[in-house]
């Protein structure tokens, strides 16, 4: 156990000072942004941090967004109130998607065979047609297929089949999504 000395840990800073000025947009003039009218201003300013957009989206103000230069947004999509983003690496949204409120998307963690805990990131892609629900956690890594359903309060640590609903913690099969008209 006297081997774990974490006083020697180093992170890489990529875009520092990108991220400190993004930080402050964010939690500032990003927030300040109101309603479903003008989120193409919100959008704007996340071009300009350098997210993608294929299309229009809905990126509610409360949003936020570790690194926004990480983050692709496909048209229709919608990243709901007090959503946190933490995009150490890239997050893929696809079309028609959507993530609930107070959802958290997480691509990094760390190694924990190493005494050091070194950092390590995993993209996550959200496929077209998705829900992400309320409150669920989504690790490193992670693929929502396209069409599947995840829970409210989930936690998701492995891939998730398209057209599948799964739920729970850690979140597992509850049934094939079916559609009706």
């Amino acid at each position: 156990m006297s081997d774990f000395d974490l006083s020697t840990y180093k992170e890489d800073k990529p875009f520092f000072v990108k991220r400190i000025i993004w930080m402050v947009i964010n939690r500032t003039i990003f927030r300040c942004i109101p309603g479903v009218k003008l989120s193409f201003v919100r959008n704007g300013i996340l071009k300009l941090f350098g997210a993608t957009f294929k299309g229009s989206a809905l990126i509610y103000p409360s949003v936020k967004i570790f690194a926004p230069w990480n983050l692709e947004v496909g048209q229709h999509s919608c990243v709901g109130p007090r959503v946190e983003l933490y995009s150490k690496d890239k997050i893929i949204i696809g079309k028609n998607t959507v993530i609930s409120q107070g959802s958290y998307i997480c691509t990094g963690s760390h190694d924990i065979s190493k005494y050091l805990l070194p950092l390590v990131t995993k993209p996550i892609t959200i496929e077209s047609g998705s829900w992400v629900a309320a409150d669920v956690f989504i690790g490193p890594g992670v693929t929502v297929g396209e069409g599947a359903i995840v829970g409210a309060r989930s936690a998701v640590f492995k891939d998730v089949k398209p057209w599948t609903v799964v739920g729970g913690n850690p979140a597992k099969f509850i049934k094939m999504r079916e559609m009706k008209n």
